[in-house]
């Protein structure tokens, strides 16, 4: 990532994470903001799926639960 498209922010971490951190970067040749930002692009990716998943899930036919108890003890489940 070039430098005139990084922005700078300041976190702040409990102290055993921020020496967690610290660790993971020595051990796998990366620095913090690496670890960081990788994490974060991870959490985004998956909150992106959610939504395409509530998305996808908005066009399905609504349930009362009612009706889902009900179909639950005539089949015996519960």
């Amino acid at each position: 990532m070039s430098e005139s498209t990084q922005k700078r922010a300041t976190v702040y971490f409990e102290s055993y994470l921020h020496r967690a951190l610290r660790l993971k970067a020595a051990e796998t040749d990366s620095s913090v903001s690496e670890l960081v930002n990788d994490a974060v692009k991870e959490a985004l990716a998956e909150d992106a799926n959610d939504l395409a998943a509530f998305e996808d899930r908005e066009k399905e036919a609504d349930l009362k639960f009612e009706d889902v108890v009900k179909d639950l003890k005539r089949r015996g489940k519960i």
